[in-house]
């Protein structure tokens, strides 16, 4: 019991730590940077991202903190992160899942496995440790006129670690809806809304207000070739 107690502390030390250096690559910070705004040196947090050292709950906490990564989704990462490496898929390839399956990623992310996803894809750009890829559906995001715009097909590569603002192009779940949304989102002083670029969408405007969760920010778009 107490070996079996052991392994699994060392596995749950290399997801978090995976994790974290994920997390800190998608941010382009170095070992440096991170360790200096945590209060502790490079070396240790070097061994906590290979899995060869643990850290203090306080340590562990700023460094989530800093990286904007709670908690449950370092561990969710580690997760899906082993799961996935067990069928050998390339390290810089994301999940490319339902619409369904975004709307409740923290959730399907614990349990998630490489046969779970539609396909999977190469991210060109830097990413959280929890991006998926989503295909486009509908012409509410078509704009022609737009700078930005979204044919049916396309993929939009979404990251639940970036911080969703006014006018950042997001997916979210809201309440009684079975799958996620892409739409922008607007904030005008205390109010939010999710909007359709297509300007001849009927309900182009919809108001939240504790009904909706934001599943990631959009960071890119590609298309099947």
């Amino acid at each position: 019991m107490a070996r079996m107690s052991a392994l699994l502390e060392g596995l749950l030390k290399m997801e978090i730590g995976q994790a974290i250096r994920d997390a800190r690559k998608a941010k382009k910070m170095t070992l440096e940077e991170l360790a200096d705004l945590v209060g502790t040196d490079s070396g240790n947090l070097s061994r906590l991202e290979r899995g060869k050292q643990g850290a203090s709950q306080e340590l562990l906490l700023k460094i989530l903190e800093a990286l904007g990564l709670p908690l449950s989704s370092a561990l969710a990462a580690g997760s899906m992160r082993s799961n996935v490496e067990k069928a050998h898929v390339q390290p810089s390839a994301v999940p490319v899942i339902s619409w369904v399956q975004a709307g409740q990623w923290t959730e399907v992310m614990s349990s998630f496995t490489a046969a779970d996803a539609v396909d999977w894809v190469a991210c060109p750009v830097p990413h959280g440790p929890r991006t998926f890829v989503l295909k486009v559906r509908g012409e509410s995001m078509f704009n022609p006129h737009a700078r930005r715009s979204f044919r049916e097909g396309d993929l939009i590569y979404v990251d639940p670690d970036r911080q969703a603002e006014n006018g950042s192009l997001v997916v979210a779940q809201l309440v009684d809806c079975p799958e996620a949304t892409f739409k922008q989102l607007v904030i005008e002083g205390h109010q939010k809304y999710l909007k359709a670029i297509n300007p001849s969408w009927p309900e182009q405007f919809i108001p939240i207000n504790g009904n909706c969760d934001i599943s990631g920010v959009v960071i890119f778009k590609g298309e099947y070739l």
